[in-house]
């Protein structure tokens, strides 16, 4: 089974984003809340996937910010990263940053978001 980290939703965020992965694919989801945890748990753990809202619930951290840190470190820079955002000039500054494109939050049941993360999770 694969690992999945879903970073700084809101609880009926991360509830929805675990119900589309785990709908869709053999997976658990963990969380982090804050870049703190974030890092802490990919340092402690295998994940085959990162997914991170635009602007964490919790402080509002930038998650652009931790794609580009996750990137530069060389210990989870291999590590798949999605960014969870509606708009399109934020998956281009994702992608732009080492990022696979992202989904957000309205395309749950597009098939091209489900296709863009099967790439990742097969």
């Amino acid at each position: 089974m694969k690992r999945v980290l879903d970073v700084g939703n809101c609880d009926p965020d991360h509830r929805a984003i675990t119900s589309f992965l785990t709908s869709n694919f053999d997976v658990t989801v963990d969380r982090a809340r804050l870049p703190a945890d974030t890092f802490e748990k990919l340092a402690a753990g295998d994940y085959h996937l990162v997914v991170i809202n635009r602007k964490l619930d919790e402080d509002y951290s930038d998650g652009l910010e931790i794609i580009r840190q996750m990137k530069a470190d060389e210990r989870m820079s291999d590590v798949p990263v999605m960014l969870v955002t509606n708009l399109a000039e934020h998956q281009d500054a994702a992608e732009a940053a080492g990022a696979l494109r992202g989904f957000g939050k309205l395309e749950y049941n597009d098939p091209s978001a489900v296709e863009r993360v099967a790439a990742v999770l097969g």
